[in-house]
């Protein structure tokens, strides 16, 4: 339920709107770890190493497996258990810890997603600055499938066995459980990465559509913003990706597809630095008026676009931009306006020409491309092309382009807002678009959201938020809102979701632990829903201000005092092993293995160099 300071807002994996995970199948190969620090005097003197292990209540079960695990192998663990996302986040930045139980999903279903943020020196969540790691997850970047999967395997050798920079725990399948007698169990996907489409969402008595809202669920009140560039966490991935239309999506196996998008085709052009989108006419803004959506009446357009993903590739384009390293290849975005120049340029791979791609599928073929999006006339052959050209040939620029980041916001809304100077932004008194302040009940509410996307946000307070559909959105097509609106609940704790789903308070369950599917399975009226996906969770250690910082040693104590096989056994075989936030989606053979021999070994090392 998977692409960047900066750390604070990883997916933590139970608590994460939309969780992933997938399983992986270990190969008996073994990373093979260099030896301790030499040159110091080894001591043994019993004495346990104190460290901090940082988590939330939602994962308590975790926390305690690894507490007891690192206990029996020499270590004084302080537990900091945080009540919900927001104050552990506070935690994080404050660098109250040693070890934080964090999680990644890969939601734009590509390798690349799954580092670059993370690891990568300036990435978006990244605590590391590290050349060799940065070389790494460039030259894989730019590689085929057929190519990357060595330089992966070097880059988790050094990152987890070489470095020690993070500790895997486990790789988890992505679930969700419903209320049959509620919902239409064919209108619920379950995808590997993508979130899920609120647009398909129906009722059995299709007669509620109109005065009943389908009832959802979160953990996470504080929404990080509903600008789709300035956050990138379980508290707005899923409604971000609602609120938003991009120019792709991805299919429920993480394929790329234009369907239900904001273009009809795409095409990638010889030598994969050319991408094409041919763009519909039929999706305006939606805005809300007295707490209801109306249809602003302003189209959907190429303006739009340009404006969206040039501000998405740009750090600067706005205080603390969290998503900019995702959009770093975007290079030129622009509109053709010569029909000539697309049947000049043959697709990548051969099967003929830019122009014969886009126009496939549709009603009417190009006669007409324009530049005014209120031109476009797609009944007449009339429409609107972008073209975006990376900086460097590579084709995962559209996994990214499905992120929730890219989702296409208005041009002429947000700069009305964002009059601020960046540079000068006042946390104090500038309000930015988006700001969830702008939407929450009370003195400070006044919603400026102006959405592409099948819903919008009403308005939020601590017990739950409203959404209505977009009354412009895919009208009169099969992809238009079904039901009017969309509640969910805020509900900090696991056991207290699932309770309500039981009773009906809720109609749908994101991310049910493994060690409730029994429950699940076992009321007549819920159905459970699973899925391999591409989420892993592991430890991340402190490389700032702390001991584990400085010594590659103590890391590798912690590393080695994992043991993975425990924590299946837990879940009853519903985790799955993994190395790094790779491992759903690269094959490299390496596996971590506890070895508590190691651990003594690391710890007299760290020990001695105090």
């Amino acid at each position: 339920m998977n692409k960047k300071s900066k750390f604070a807002a990883l997916l933590l994996i139970s608590v994460a709107l939309m969780l992933s995970g997938c399983k992986l199948t270990t190969k008996n190969d073994v990373a093979e770890s260099p030896a301790p620090t030499t040159g110091t005097e080894t001591v043994n003197d019993g004495a346990k190493v104190d460290i901090e292990l940082l988590g939330m209540s939602a994962n308590e079960a975790d926390l305690n497996i690894v507490r007891d695990q690192l206990s029996k192998n020499g270590f004084n663990v302080k537990l900091n258990i945080q009540a919900d996302y927001g104050s552990f986040k506070s935690q994080q930045d404050a660098g109250n810890f040693d070890i934080a139980l964090s999680g990644w999903t890969s939601v734009t279903g590509n390798p690349d997603y799954a580092v670059r943020s993370l690891f990568k020196t300036g990435g978006d969540y990244s605590i590391l600055a590290d050349k060799d790691i940065d070389a790494l997850i460039d030259k894989a970047g730019a590689e085929t499938p057929e190519q990357y999967t060595e330089t992966y395997k070097e880059f988790e050798q050094q990152l987890v066995f070489d470095k020690a920079y993070i500790a895997p725990l486990y790789s988890s399948l992505k679930s969700q459980a419903l209320n049959k007698d509620v919902l239409n169990p064919d209108s619920v996907r379950l995808s590997k990465s993508r979130s899920l489409p609120w647009e398909e969402l129906d009722f059995n008595d299709t007669s509620k559509r109109d005065k009943d809202p389908i009832v959802l669920q979160s953990t996470m009140p504080t929404l990080t913003s509903l600008d789709p560039i300035k956050g990138n966490d379980g508290s707005i991935n899923i409604i971000n990706t609602n609120q938003y239309v991009r120019l792709v999506n991805l299919t429920d196996d993480d394929k790329i597809t234009s369907v239900g998008s904001l273009s009809y085709n795409h095409a990638i052009a010889d030598g994969n630095s050319d991408y094409y989108f041919i763009l519909r006419d039929n999706i305006n803004f939606a805005a809300i008026k007295d707490k209801v959506a109306v249809d602003t009446g302003e189209r959907v357009g190429g303006d739009d676009v340009i404006f969206s993903l040039n501000r998405a590739k740009d750090k600067n384009s706005v205080p603390d931009h969290r998503t900019f390293t995702l959009h770093e290849h975007i290079g030129q975005v622009e509109l053709v306006t010569d029909p000539a120049a697309l049947e000049a340029v043959n697709v990548s791979g051969g099967g003929g020409t830019v122009k014969a791609a886009l126009e496939q599928g549709l009603d009417a073929k190009i006669s007409a491309l324009v530049a005014d999006k209120t031109q476009a006339n797609n009944k007449e052959g009339k429409y609107q092309v972008v073209k975006l050209t990376t900086t460097e040939p590579f084709p995962q620029v559209l996994n990214y382009l499905a992120h929730q980041s890219a989702g296409i916001v208005s041009k002429k809304q947000v700069e009305s807002i964002n009059t601020y100077e960046v540079d000068k932004f006042d946390v104090n008194k500038d309000i930015p678009y988006g700001d969830q302040n702008t939407v929450t009940e009370g003195s400070s509410y006044n919603n400026t959201l102006y959405t592409s996307g099948p819903y919008i946000l009403s308005y939020k307070n601590d017990y739950e938020a409203i959404f209505y559909k977009n009354p412009a959105y895919l009208t009169g097509t099969e992809h238009a809102p079904k039901v009017n609106s969309i509640k969910i609940r805020f509900i900090k704790d696991m056991d207290s979701s699932l309770a309500a789903l039981r009773s009906g308070e809720i109609d749908l369950l994101y991310s049910v632990p493994e060690n409730k599917f029994d429950v699940v399975k076992g009321d007549s009226k819920l159905q459970l829903q699973t899925v391999p996906s591409n989420a892993v969770s592991y430890l991340l250690f402190n490389t700032k201000n702390r001991p584990v910082a400085e010594s590659a040693d103590l890391r590798k104590a912690v590393l080695y005092s994992i043991n993975q096989d425990e924590i299946l056994a837990f879940y009853n075989g519903n985790k799955f092993k993994a190395v790094s936030t790779l491992s759903t989606m690269v094959k490299t053979g390496l596996e971590l293995k506890a070895d508590p021999a190691k651990v003594t070994e690391f710890l007299n090392a760290y020990k001695a160099s105090k």
